[in-house]
């Protein structure tokens, strides 16, 4: 069984920043993690993932102000999350899966493993 942790997340201002954080604890080798949101009212929105080769998606509401980096060696991927809009205000969840990401579009059906998520609110 695959436990994912997050972290970060919190408030930030309009034009903020934030920056989310992913530990997944496994001895199972996972192929692909990703950041989904979901907002009161919502479906479940993909926002980005990375494989283990680096390969990067990302939702167009996030292209260009957010990034998605991994640490391998510890199962570890971070979103860095910039030009924060209030249209970002979500509940933030990690998921990861042992098979790799699709490499087209962010869909929570690929991910097996999932995080509780963590509030993400941006203020005007």
């Amino acid at each position: 069984q695959v436990r994912l942790v997050e972290s970060g997340g919190g408030s930030a201002q309009s034009g903020g920043s934030l920056r989310l954080s992913c530990s997944a604890s496994t001895y199972t080798r996972i192929h692909c993690m990703g950041f989904f949101r979901q907002a009161p009212g919502r479906e479940r929105e993909g926002v980005a993932d990375i494989d283990s080769k680096g390969l990067r998606t990302y939702a167009d509401s996030v292209k260009g102000r957010f990034t998605i980096s991994q640490d391998n060696g510890k199962n570890t991927v971070s979103l860095q999350m910039n030009s924060l809009k209030p249209e970002d205000t979500a509940m933030y969840y990690c998921a990861a899966d042992d098979a790799v990401c699709d490499g087209n579009v962010v869909v929570p059906n690929d991910f097996k493993y999932w995080g509780r998520g963590t509030q993400v609110t941006v203020s005007s």
